[in-house]
């Protein structure tokens, strides 16, 4: 058994080691703090809690923190990597590695998208390797459409479920 629940700033360290799990790194950088603590990285977690951010945490039956995902704004000026307006929130998403396979990534991935329903967005983006074909499979199940390619990543947008686009 999985419990979501919102992420506490407490918890803000196991929001940014989920943030290194989620991204793919450089072979010119081998230091976790360094990769963190670059600008195009930091500006994912900097004074989190400020408007329009949003995290949703999983915890398994022992109390244990299992993954979690998030969500924030960016702007023209200071763009995400899977930026596509300043309407549009940015998702990342990681689960710990014990915790791969079991569903717990999806399970997020509704959650998240039912609470950014919820808090007015109609779409939310976010960017990943085109080499993790599972997470770009799942992305793609959960009604994700490719929007572009930047760089070596696919950037991805959701615009609603297709069940929802019928009625």
């Amino acid at each position: 058994m999985v419990i979501i629940r919102n992420l506490e700033k407490k918890e803000l360290e196991f929001l940014k080691d989920m943030l290194y799990e989620s991204i793919y790194i450089p072979e010119n950088i081998k230091n976790k703090e360094e990769l963190l603590n670059s600008p195009s990285i930091k500006k994912y977690y900097k004074d989190w809690g400020k408007e329009g951010d949003t995290a949703l945490i999983a915890i398994d039956k022992n109390n244990q923190a299992v993954g979690a995902v998030w969500y924030r704004l960016f702007d023209e000026s200071n763009k995400g990597y899977g930026f596509v307006n300043n309407r549009t929130p940015e998702l990342g998403i990681a689960v710990t590695k014990e915790a791969r396979g079991l569903g717990i990534g999806t399970l997020l991935m509704k959650k998240i998208i039912q609470q950014a329903k919820e808090d007015g967005y109609k779409s939310l983006s976010l960017s990943v390797d085109p080499k993790n074909t599972s997470a770009v499979h799942i992305y793609r199940k959960l009604d994700f459409v490719d929007y572009c390619i930047a760089g070596t990543s696919i950037t991805m947008i959701y615009l609603g479920s297709k069940s929802e686009k019928t009625k």
